[in-house]
């Protein structure tokens, strides 16, 4: 039972867009049609009539849009009886098509005798006959009537020629059956001419009665009844398609001389000329970005990555982007050829936008393979595979669209953010190597949290750089050369987000980092009889410990591994209680690591003894019952704590 009306509910869904999709077109090509040049060309016998003329053709037209709107917003139910009486208007039309063809057909053979008496006389009455009598059938089945003699005004003429009338009065039948048909569509539109009004009336009451918070509550649940993004997209693909078959058959040597690439680039430019296809284009965009970040993921975790979606890659940024890009620069108002190469700028930028958000989620994957203990060859592939791919692709297009534009402001900073994503990519292989290197070496390396946070200043130094070198360059070509308000915006723009933001992180980096190394060093490192009673992992990585030091509630760790988790929080990993700096008794600054030394007065409320230390470390580590975790645990433990590790060392 579930399949079925699940069946209905996607046939539903699928109609409720295609029965929208050529309202939109109709807006389009109406937003399209230059109703003041055609307007300008009318001629009429005076003025008074040519004024009319034009009042007629501007009615018209702005008709034709609250027409469009309107079937556009009816509900599913009203858009299908609408679409089912202009298919009966249709099927009438055709069936008086048929019975007019059969009457010039009559005429010209030049027979009036009995249609029995002669065989192709009765062939074509036959043929005739049984044509209209399916038309008819249909329009009354289409109209939910018994009555099927409502809509067989068409069958008069056949009715009159079994009578062996005169051809004559045969034309005059075909007439009267027409003129009567038309009466009934009169009489039909005239019954039903107040309903959009009371439709418009009844919903602008409901409106008056809502609130703002209802109000909006309307709207976001017309835009999902609607599907508006699904919607526009249909509609933009349609125009799209429609635009390639007609260059397609345009000229068989179209695409030899300009190209596949610029063929594209046109047929998008073509499809971006109104509003409607510009949105219609947008959520295009929107759904290419989702599908190759699901795409991204997918390739990386499989199906259960897709699952957990991100708000930030949903694919709206490079919606928006795109956009806002479109209506900033007057996208709508340029010729073709300048449409289309501004375009290709915006499409250049919204996929780099693309390339940083996969970037975002490829980072915490190949870090995490890098940090864990993971064996599995093919998952490194798949992570090392989308890095060089994110490394080597922002490079080709950097080189490919300097080969079109000549260097400058703009073009300098589509360079520099491929630059950016590279040097991203960079810094994160060379952090994965480091994990490797140290999976492959016996020993733990005990400076790898130093090499990683010099990788990673390194990097983020760089990116400053180029950032700095984009702003400039702007800036002195602002002063020396073409200025302009546009210009002038978006270098402050640039130095607030890329320059500015990025040496505020960098500072802060680097005061936690040394906020982080003064607490460290100003708690007492751990003896070796004071390891061997405490008998346990680092309760962070989970690995054995030669060297720990001790806080200040009675904790072992790494000093690497609590100095990476004091860069995300000031408190123990176990009991929460904040981690601060000892404090000399002479005021002079912490006291030097190893010596484990507290003032005579102080010992008991700043820091336990280191009896009492051991105790409570003994006391509240959670051994099982050998005192030691199993191998299970320590598998599970380590999967669950290599993402813990990868984003501790990307907060570095």
């Amino acid at each position: 039972m579930r399949g079925p009306l699940r069946t209905m509910a996607r046939l539903e869904d699928v109609a409720n867009v295609a029965l929208r999709v050529p309202s939109i077109l109709v807006l389009d090509l109406l937003y399209k049609c230059d109703v003041e040049s055609f307007t300008e060309q009318l001629r009429a016998r005076n003025d008074d009539m040519l004024f009319k003329y034009k009042y007629v053709v501007w009615n018209v037209y702005y008709l034709g849009h609250l027409a469009s709107v309107v079937v556009l917003a009816l509900p599913l139910r009203h858009i299908v009886r609408l679409y089912l009486y202009v298919l009966t208007a249709l099927l009438l039309y055709v069936g008086h098509q048929i019975s007019r063809d059969y009457v010039r057909g009559e005429v010209h053979s030049g027979y009036e005798g009995a249609i029995y008496l002669d065989s192709m006389a009765f062939n074509r009455f036959v043929s005739a006959l049984t044509s209209q009598i399916i038309l008819s059938t249909l329009c009354a089945f289409l109209m939910k009537s018994r009555q099927v003699w409502l809509f067989s005004a068409h069958l008069l003429p056949l009715f009159a020629r079994l009578c062996a009338v005169s051809h004559g009065t045969l034309l005059m039948v075909s007439s009267f059956a027409t003129v009567l048909t038309g009466v009934e569509v009169a009489v039909f539109l005239l019954s039903n001419l107040f309903v959009p009004y009371q439709l418009a009336r009844a919903a602008y009451r409901e409106v008056q009665q809502l609130e703002l918070y209802r109000l909006l509550a309307l709207g976001i649940s017309l835009w999902n009844q609607l599907a508006v993004p699904t919607l526009f997209s249909v509609f933009w693909v349609v125009l799209f398609l429609v635009q390639l078959y007609s260059y397609a058959t345009a000229s068989n040597n179209f695409v030899s001389h300009q190209g596949v690439l610029f063929l594209f680039l046109t047929s998008v430019s073509e499809c971006c000329a109104t509003p409607y296809s510009l949105l219609g284009l947008t959520f295009v965009v929107s759904y290419l970005a989702l599908g190759l970040l699901n795409l991204c993921k997918f390739y990386l975790g499989g199906f259960a990555a897709v699952q957990n979606e991100n708000v930030m890659h949903r694919g709206v940024t490079e919606g928006v982007t795109l956009l806002l890009l479109a209506l900033q620069t007057g996208l709508l108002d340029m010729q073709v050829l300048q449409r289309t190469f501004l375009l290709s700028i915006i499409l250049f930028i919204v996929v780099t936008s693309t390339l940083q958000s996969m970037i975002e989620i490829t980072d915490p994957v190949i870090l995490a393979l890098g940090a864990s203990r993971s064996r599995c060859l093919w998952k490194h592939c798949r992570g090392l595979s989308m890095c060089l791919f994110l490394l080597a692709f922002p490079g080709f297009m950097a080189y490919k669209i300097c080969q079109f534009f000549h260097m400058d402001f703009w073009l300098l900073i589509l360079v520099s953010s491929c630059m950016l994503t590279s040097l991203q990519v960079t810094g994160t292989l060379l952090i994965y190597s480091l994990f490797m290197v140290e999976l492959v070496r016996q020993d733990p390396i005990e400076s790898l949290d130093e090499v990683i946070y010099c990788v990673n200043a390194v990097s983020r130094v760089l990116e400053f750089l180029v950032a700095l070198c984009v702003v400039a360059y702007g800036t002195w070509e602002s002063l020396f050369g073409e200025w302009s308000w546009m210009g002038a915006s978006v270098i402050i723009i640039h130095s607030y987000f890329n320059v500015w933001l990025r040496a505020q992180s960098g500072w802060r980096s680097f005061l936690l980092r040394r906020e982080a190394a003064k607490k460290i060093n100003s708690l007492p490192r751990a003896s070796d009889e004071q390891l061997r009673r405490h008998s346990d992992v680092c309760a962070i990585c989970f690995q054995e410990m030669s060297s720990a030091v001790v806080t200040h509630c009675g904790h072992f760790f790494h000093g690497n591994c609590l100095r990476k988790w004091l860069y995300v929080q000031e408190s123990c990993p176990m009991c929460h209680q904040p981690v601060k700096p000892s404090v000399s008794p002479q005021g002079g600054g912490p006291e030097p690591a190893g010596t484990g030394r507290r003032p005579v007065g102080e010992q008991s409320s700043r820091a336990p003894s280191v009896e009492s230390v051991e105790e409570g470390a003994h006391e509240q580590s959670p051994p099982d019952s050998e005192g030691q975790p199993t191998q299970e645990e320590d598998r599970e433990e380590d999967t669950k704590n290599s993402y813990l590790k990868a984003n501790l060392v990307k907060n570095e």
